[in-house]
C-alpha cells in the first residue's frame, strides 16, 4: 500500500525487522491478495453494506470529500465509487489506505463504524490519491515523498482538529496543530513502512515546512466543516473566474 491512515501506535518493531523484505504495509490489508467474497456473504456476514452506505453519504454531503472529487476531476484523474473505493476487512491498526498500484482507496469496513470517522478517513484518503494525481509520487521507495504526502493528508483532512485531539486527550496551546501533524504523519509512516522511528522523523521533518505549506487543493487550512465549506465555495468560484479569461 502507498500509505494509510493509522488508528493506534504500531506495536513495537522486533529485532532485525528492518532488515526483512517490505511488503509496503500490504499485510494490513489481507484481502488486497484474496479472491473477492460473493455479494450474499458480504452482505450477511460483514459490515460491507454499511461502510459503502457511509462512503455513499461521504461522497454526496461531506465538503472536504467534494472538493477534492472536483479537484481530482480537474485534474484529469476522474473518481468513480465502484472503481475507486474497495471496503474491506483490515488490521487493526489502521483505517485505511490508498494502494498506489490500483489507484484505488481502501476503507477498513470493520475499524470505521460511525460517519465523522468515513468522512475524515475517505478525505485522508482522496487527498493521498489527488497527490498521486498531480505529481510523480515514489510511493514504495522515496520515503520523504509519502513523508509529504502523510503531512498534507494529517493538515488539510481534519485530523488534527480541536474536537479531534481531545477526545484523544491531547491539548496543547501555541503550535500544537503543527505538532499533532508531524506526530500522525510520522506514526503514518511507521504503519505501512519496515523504517526506524528515527528514520521516518528524519523524512518527516526535512520536508515538514514546504509540505505543510502546501495547501492545494483547498487553498486554507480547513479547522472545521464550516472552513471545509468556505474553502469548496472558493475553489469553485477560482474555477468560475478562470473559465471566464
Amino acid at each position: 500500500m502507498g500509505q494509510g491512515e493509522a488508528d493506534s501506535p504500531p506495536a513495537a518493531e522486533k529485532k532485525g525487522a528492518e532488515e526483512e523484505e517490505d511488503d509496503f504495509g500490504y499485510r494490513l490489508f489481507p484481502e488486497r491478495n484474496k479472491k473477492p467474497q460473493s455479494f450474499l456473504f458480504r452482505s450477511l456476514f460483514t459490515f460491507h453494506n454499511k461502510c459503502q452506505l457511509m462512503l455513499r453519504l461521504t461522497l454526496e454531503t461531506n465538503p472536504y470529500a467534494r472538493l477534492l472529487l472536483e479537484a481530482l476531476k480537474q485534474s484529469g484523474c476522474t473518481v468513480f465509487n465502484d472503481r475507486h473505493f474497495s471496503c474491506e476487512n483490515c488490521d487493526g491498526c489502521v483505517s485505511g489506505g490508498f494502494d498506489a498500484a490500483t489507484s484505488q482507496i481502501v476503507l477498513c469496513q470493520n475499524n470505521i463504524r460511525r460517519q465523522s470517522h468515513m468522512n475524515r478517513v475517505v478525505t485522508h484518503e482522496l487527498i493521498h490519491a489527488f497527490d498521486h494525481c498531480r505529481a510523480h509520487v515514489d510511493w514504495f521507495k522515496n520515503v520523504k515523498h509519502l513523508a509529504c504526502s502523510e503531512i498534507r493528508a494529517a493538515n488539510l483532512s481534519g485530523d488534527c482538529t480541536l474536537m479531534n485531539e481531545i477526545a484523544r486527550f491531547k491539548f496543547g496551546l501555541k503550535g500544537h496543530h503543527q505538532t499533532c501533524v508531524r506526530d500522525r504523519a510520522i506514526r503514518s509512516i511507521l504503519a505501512v513502512r519496515k523504517v526506524s522511528k528515527e528514520t521516518a522523523e528524519k523524512a518527516v521533518d526535512e520536508v515538514f515546512d514546504a509540505c505543510f505549506n502546501d495547501l492545494e487543493p483547498f487553498g486554507r487550512i480547513p479547522h472545521s466543516k464550516a472552513d471545509a465549506k468556505r474553502a469548496y465555495r472558493d475553489f469553485q468560484n477560482r474555477d468560475r473566474y478562470t473559465a471566464n479569461l
